[in-house]
């Protein structure tokens, strides 16, 4: 009974929901959004860069999985500069009054910037940087949009310890050291966690942008070259697969919470 409501619930249900997707897709393009390719045509327009994944022909047409390893590398760089950044922000806006009531009003202005306004600013900074300018300024904007999630979910973790753990680590006479990393990290963890995997959910969304505004060859990139090349197949494809690749990150960061859970 156990395996067949498995199945059910990680099988057949997504199944048919993917079916009744591609119905309506196949309803819609066919009456009143004609220009709407059908999931047929999409496949027929698409399969080489499927079928194909990690060919080059050329700087804006290589196969969609070498599009994605490009849009992976930088959201990985940017990914990591953010929780190295917001990770220690958001401790020393749990641990310290003084620091959130100067900072914290800044970051809650600074936090519903959208990138498409930070990317600008980012391209301006390394303006000097030649040819890695575009790259810098994604950097930047990915960083700094990704943040924020990492920075108010680690400051409220820290926020919820309770006293009286603190008080053991005082009476225990524990050095600022250990008491960050025996007492405030782990008690700190579920909450950094749920930061870290909605920054990851950010990044991988602005790297969309950041490539669509710069012209890097990424996911983001082809995508916009397709949309002013008026090639809508190719469009449905790179959302597809912005859609599928973000499922898998979150999915891998939530076994990686599991396991850091398991281990403390």
């Amino acid at each position: 009974m156990k395996d067949k409501a498995f199945k059910l619930d990680w099988l057949i249900l997504p199944l048919a929901g993917a079916l009744v997707v591609m119905l309506l897709w196949s309803v819609t393009s066919a009456t009143w959004a004609k220009e709407l390719p059908s999931p047929g045509k999409t496949w027929e327009k698409s399969k080489e860069y499927v079928l194909h994944p990690f060919e080059k022909r050329g700087e804006m047409d290589q196969g969609i999985l070498r599009f994605t390893w490009y849009s992976l590398v930088l959201v990985a760089k940017g990914y990591a500069i953010a929780l190295i950044i917001g990770t220690p922000i958001g401790f020393c806006l749990g641990l310290s009054k003084t620091f959130s009531k100067t900072f914290d009003p800044l970051i809650q202005v600074l936090r519903p910037v959208s990138p498409l306004a930070w990317l600008p600013l980012g391209l301006i900074l390394f303006l000097n940087a030649g040819k890695q300018a575009s790259e810098l300024g994604a950097l930047f904007t990915i960083a700094i949009c990704a943040m924020w999630p990492t920075v108010l979910n680690t400051a409220q973790g820290v926020r919820a310890i309770p006293q009286d753990y603190l008080n053991v680590a005082k009476v225990l006479k524990l050095s600022r050291t250990k008491t960050l990393f025996k007492v405030l990290i782990p008690a700190t963890l579920p909450y950094m966690f749920t930061g870290f995997r909605l920054s990851l959910g950010i990044a991988w969304l602005v790297i969309v942008a950041a490539e669509m505004l710069t012209g890097r060859p990424g996911v983001g990139g082809f995508l916009w070259q397709e949309y002013n090349s008026l090639i809508y197949e190719h469009i449905i494809l790179c959302i597809l697969t912005i859609g599928i690749v973000g499922f898998v990150l979150d999915r891998m960061m939530s076994l990686v919470e599991k396991r850091f859970k398991a281990a403390i």
